[in-house]
């Protein structure tokens, strides 16, 4: 009897791990950056998103070099969201779930932009999981605020969200409304507006920029964060949740 031939792998439908940047031999701490994509698309994701985490990777690579902080760009199965499916959530737990196979019992920090960011906030709740840093969240209406997806697995992570208040593609109220009932379940949560600024944080990238490496050394490794995410981690609302990103954050900070 002829054997039944086996199916194809289809290295579309793949979710991996880009290249690792940072760490030698000890490993520490993982930065898994989760790219923007579309709410939806079965097409693989566009090269462009990847190449988009390329300064943020970079720039936590040299913050976190002497601690042992790897960082790997999340390669998705789809470019979309694509309903119910939720395919990048899936995809950040299965990447969550590679970190431990390949470096064992680490602490994990969730990285998400935009659809990613989002995917970032739902993830959360993997056991390795121990922070979540969303960048100008896509949280669609009604699901984000009135069905909203879920906070709970946010308790006991430390939260980060930051937001353009002149973005035009994610609403950033629905990014506050978000962080409001998310800083009742975890007081480990803040939020910083970035003024004058869009979805790509692109006028004041280098501020968010030294943020993120905060946050992650802090989150990650134990660091004092700088005094005005300190503040507003401590913070109750809505103070901690409307942080102004000042012009030149980071510029005396050494990371």
């Amino acid at each position: 009897m002829a054997q039944q031939a086996l199916p194809q792998r289809d290295p579309e439908r793949t979710v991996r791990l880009g290249k690792p940047l940072g760490a030698g031999h000890t490993v520490h701490g993982v930065a898994l950056l989760l790219p923007g994509g579309r709410a939806a698309g079965t097409r693989r994701p566009s090269p462009l998103t990847l190449a988009a985490q390329r300064p943020l990777a970079r720039r936590l690579t040299r913050a976190g070099e002497t601690e042992g902080l790897v960082t790997h760009v999340v390669r998705y199965r789809y470019r979309g969201w694509n309903g119910a499916a939720a395919h990048p959530v899936r995809d950040a737990e299965w990447a969550a779930d590679e970190v431990l196979r390949r470096y064992g019992d680490v602490p994990v920090v969730l990285i998400g932009t935009g659809m990613g960011a989002r995917a970032a906030l739902c993830a959360a709740g993997h056991t390795a999981v121990t922070s979540v840093l969303a960048l100008s969240p896509w949280l669609p209406e009604p699901e984000a605020v009135i069905d909203p997806d879920p906070v709970r697995q946010l308790s006991g992570r430390t939260v980060l969200l930051v937001h353009g208040t002149d973005d035009q593609r994610t609403d950033p109220d629905i990014s506050y409304r978000l962080a409001e009932r998310a800083k009742k379940v975890n007081r480990d949560t803040c939020r910083f507006e970035v003024h004058s600024d869009g979805h790509d944080l692109r006028q004041h990238r280098s501020e968010v920029l030294a943020l993120a490496a905060d946050f992650v050394r802090g989150a990650l490794f134990g660091h004092h964060y700088a005094r005005p995410l300190a503040d507003a981690l401590a913070a109750p609302p809505p103070l901690g949740l409307r942080m102004p990103l000042a012009c030149g954050f980071g510029d005396s900070l050494g990371h």
